[in-house]
């Protein structure tokens, strides 16, 4: 047994067939099958039972599975204590997050890091929540910057960002014309272009219609925030969004916002990564570079509240 058969037994597992495995590694399916028909030779134990072109890992091959992981988890361990060693800070950071976060956020955020550690190689991945927790778990991401809450008793998370979630309007709806901020019953019938169902953002969101007992007219979702302002600059419905995204837009009179009477929407975004092991320098620096560029990442609405002091969704103030 050998490094590589450990690698190709959990590209297995994680995407449930040999020809996916073949894929992610840049090997032939042949080489694959080769491989693990060599394990299981070795242990005289099954790995996988075969169902057409999917597969289920048998116990035996959950033992080696595990293995895998702590033996990767050591691997990656030991270069992070090398690394860190080292005067100048080096290695690959593996940076995952939403996308707004990817948008708004982590452009100017690793233009900082980056000129004080321009040794460091950034690989970034955007995706679902559910997607990049995976990519946590299994070692192939360092950190993430994710809309909280992350219940995952594996994963450590910390609170960074709090962003108000504004009622979005193309320029010109007659909504915007209503005094402000909005009734909540000024929103029964109204279109919706929403974040996708499933994500945190989008659970806030409809906390909220529940609340007021409000059945809203979903016409689009989607956790592509880009797609969400075009829906509604072309008039396809309106929408609630962080004020983040939006910003510009409004600025420049694509679109318009308004608060909703007697609500104060806060999500709150936190990096998260494996607990339990050692945080690798690369991982402590950008989140102290976050730390120092707080101020730029906070922007609030014109008359807006203090977030810093706003417990997220339901806008009540921190304990002191």
């Amino acid at each position: 047994m050998d490094l590589r058969q450990l690698e190709i037994l959990r590209a297995i597992a994680e995407t449930g067939s040999f020809t996916a495995a073949g894929a992610r590694l840049h090997v032939s399916q042949s080489a694959i099958s080769r491989q693990v028909l060599l394990l299981e030779e070795e242990f005289d134990e099954s790995l996988f039972i075969r169902f057409g072109r999917r597969v289920q890992i048998t116990p035996a091959g959950e033992a080696l599975l595990h293995l895998s992981h702590r033996v990767f988890a050591d691997i990656r361990e030991t270069s992070a204590q090398i690394r860190d060693t080292q005067k100048t800070l080096t290695g690959v950071l593996n940076l995952v997050g939403g996308m707004t976060v990817c948008l708004y956020v982590f452009p100017l955020l690793l233009k900082e890091f980056r000129q004080h550690h321009p040794g460091v190689e950034i690989k970034i991945a955007v995706g679902s929540t559910r997607r990049l927790l995976g990519r946590l778990r299994t070692g192939r991401a360092d950190l993430a910057l994710l809309v909280l809450p992350i219940d995952d008793p594996a994963l450590t998370t910390v609170p960074v960002l709090r962003e108000e979630l504004l009622l979005v309007m193309p320029a010109g709806h007659p909504l915007a014309s209503q005094p402000q901020p909005i009734e909540p019953e000024a929103l029964v019938g109204q279109p919706f272009v929403l974040f996708e169902t499933g994500s945190n953002t989008r659970r806030m969101i409809d906390e909220f219609f529940i609340r007021e007992r409000i059945k809203p007219r979903v016409v689009a979702e989607t956790e592509n925030v880009e797609i969400i302002k075009s829906m509604i600059a072309s008039g396809l419905g309106i929408g609630i969004a962080p004020f983040r995204s939006v910003d510009q837009e409004t600025r420049g009179g694509k679109l318009c916002v308004a608060r909703i009477r007697r609500q104060l929407l806060v999500r709150e975004t936190g990096w998260v990564y494996r607990s339990g092991e050692r945080v690798p320098r690369a991982v402590q620096e950008l989140m102290h570079t976050m730390e120092r560029m707080l101020p730029q990442f906070e922007p609030t609405a014109p008359e807006g509240p203090d977030l810093r002091e706003v417990s997220p969704a339901r806008g009540r103030r921190r304990a002191g």
